[in-house]
């Protein structure tokens, strides 16, 4: 078991099925969860959780995040304080179809800052996998309808969506210059709480122009659930599978999100799948394979 969870691409099928979920909330319930409100609570929860296992390795390593201070501040605000805060807000604009849509270009955009900023260059098997995923991820959203695919606009919860991707790619390619030797709990502390920063502010003023939580048991749950997977777990597990496998290989799961939604969609909203769920999963599935496959295999 210890085994099957140091494989990074089990971390981040893991991630991606918590990050999944939390579309899924941040979209039904954002009439009861201002996004402000989701995003800042969310983070806290996950800052309280890594928080006892990153206070023993501050005192020791404080001077490789002190020396390091601008990539953390970076990687602080782009990972945990624009990414979801972003993607909660264009979930109060934007369609189910089009944000996931959208955010399926999370692994191009990703691609191509490796290839600006870290001269990445990829193979043919690699190449062909991330455009069998995207072909895979266009028939789902698409109904597997050109007409629908051509019918998609976007809207201003869809720029909010692309201002998320955007900062989701550089957080990714931005791991590469985080501090070497510093404990991941303590990184993923020290990102939580530079994040956390701006949401103060931003969620006191969306308490003043009038918007509160609807507190009730369901919501509740969700909010401890955003901080606990995907805010906490999550993040464990992206961190350490992307440092073994890459940003571009990494960001190649998140192709995996509009198969997840659609089997979390099954199981919690009682929709029926249909032909192109099938066949957009299986190319997702290929697609991954191919991109993943270590050359000679």
């Amino acid at each position: 078991m210890k085994k099957t969870f140091a494989n990074p691409y089990v971390l981040l099928t893991l991630t991606v099925l918590f990050w999944s979920g939390n579309m899924v909330i941040g979209r039904g319930l954002r009439e009861a969860v201002p996004p402000m409100a989701l995003a800042f609570w969310r983070w806290m929860i996950a800052f309280l959780l890594v928080l006892p296992f990153a206070l023993p390795h501050l005192r020791s390593q404080w001077p490789l995040l002190k020396k390091n201070w601008v990539a953390m501040v970076a990687l602080g605000i782009l990972g945990v304080g624009c990414y979801n805060t972003f993607a909660y807000i264009a979930l109060q604009y934007t369609t189910a179809t089009s944000a996931t849509l959208l955010n399926s270009f999370t692994p191009i955009a990703t691609i191509a800052l490796a290839v600006a900023f870290l001269g990445k260059r990829l193979g043919r098997l690699e190449s062909i996998g991330i455009a069998l995923s995207l072909v895979g991820v266009v028939t789902i959203v698409s109904q597997g309808s050109l007409s629908t695919l051509l019918g998609l606009t976007l809207n201003h919860g869809d720029l909010w969506m692309l201002l998320a991707i955007l900062s989701w790619g550089l957080y990714t390619v931005g791991l590469q210059w985080r501090p070497q030797g510093v404990d991941p709990m303590l990184m993923l502390a020290a990102f939580t709480l530079i994040g956390l920063m701006p949401l103060i502010p931003a969620y006191i003023w969306e308490i003043g122009s009038g918007r509160s939580i609807d507190l009730t048991p369901t919501s509740f749950l969700a909010i401890i659930y955003t901080g606990v997977f995907p805010g906490f777990l999550g993040y464990v597990f992206y961190n350490a599978a992307v440092a073994t496998v890459g940003p571009s290989r990494g960001s190649q799961f998140i192709h995996l999100m509009p198969v997840f939604t659609t089997i979390l969609a099954v199981i919690f909203l009682g929709e029926r799948p249909q032909w192109y769920h099938f066949a957009g999963i299986a190319l997702v599935f290929a697609g991954i394979v191919l991109a993943t496959r270590k050359p000679g295999h």
